[in-house]
C-alpha cells in the first residue's frame, strides 16, 4: 500500500549510481516516513554510498531526491538545510575545534537546540574534549561529536552511518536512549548498519543484502 504523501519526509525516485567497475543502484525508489529507517547490508553493498547520495555528497547518475517536496537538484541549499549528514571518514572539518564545529552546524540548521547539545555533550562524556580540534580526537570521540550535532541539529532528516561504531558500552546505551526518544512524527532518522540496533522501533528496513 502506498504511504500517505503527507507522512513522507524524504523521497527517493529512480536513483541510479555506479562505480567504474560495477553498478551499485539501479532505479531505487523509496519513501522515508517519520521515525527510524534501517539500511542494512554487508560490506560493499552500498550502505554508506546510499547515505552519501541522499546527502548530496556525491552525485547520482540519475534519479530525484526530495525532502518535504524540496528537490536536491533544483534547490540544493534548501534541501541540505533540512538534512544532517557527517561523514565520519572525512577530514574536511579536522582543523575545527569542537565548539567551532558545533557553531558551524548551529548556523546551518535553523532548528539547532543548544539545550539538547548540552545534554548530549554531557551524556557522551565530551566535556573534556571541547578545547580540542577534531583531528586530535580518537575515532570514538569524533563520532560522538558528530552524533551530538545530529541530535541537536533538529533536521528533518538525519543520516547516521554506523552510529555505534567505536563507541563504548555506556555511549551506545545513551545513543539508543536518545534514538528511542527521537522516534516521533516530525523527523526521519536513517541508520546504515550491518544489523538492526537493539530495542529500537523501526519504521522500515531497507535490505541491501549480505
Amino acid at each position: 500500500m502506498p504511504l500517505p504523501t503527507h507522512r513522507v519526509i524524504l523521497r527517493v525516485t529512480n536513483l541510479c549510481f555506479s562505480y567504474p567497475d560495477r553498478k551499485i543502484f539501479a532505479n531505487i525508489t523509496v519513501s522515508f516516513m517519520p521515525g527510524i529507517t534501517l539500511i542494512r547490508g554487508g560490506d560493499g553493498r552500498g550502505k554508506s554510498t546510499l547515505l552519501r547520495l541522499m546527502a548530496g555528497a556525491v552525485p547520482a547518475e540519475s534519479g530525484q531526491l526530495y525532502i518535504h517536496g524540496t528537490n536536491l537538484q533544483a534547490n540544493p541549499a534548501s534541501y541540505k538545510a533540512q538534512l544532517f549528514w557527517a561523514d565520519a571518514h572525512s577530514d574536511a572539518f579536522d582543523t575545527l575545534s569542537v565548539p567551532d564545529y558545533f557553531d558551524l552546524q548551529r548556523r546551518s540548521h535553523a532548528g539547532f537546540d543548544d539545550r539538547v547539545l548540552t545534554d548530549v555533550v554531557s551524556g557522551l562524556g565530551l566535556r573534556d574534549h571541547l578545547h580540542k580540534q577534531l583531528f586530535m580526537l580518537s575515532t570514538g570521540s569524533r563520532r560522538k561529536v558528530f552524533l551530538a550535532a545530529a541530535f541537536a541539529a533538529g533536521a528533518a532528516v538525519s543520516l547516521l552511518d554506523e552510529p555505534f561504531a567505536a563507541l563504548d558500552a555506556a555511549s551506545i546505551a545513551f545513543v539508543l536512549a536518545w534514538l528511542k526518544d527521537a522516534d516521533d512524527n516530525s523527523r526521519t532518522w536513517v541508520i546504515a548498519d550491518y544489523v538492526a540496533p537493539s530495542d529500537l522501533h523501526l519504521a522500515q528496513i531497507i535490505e541491501l543484502g549480505d
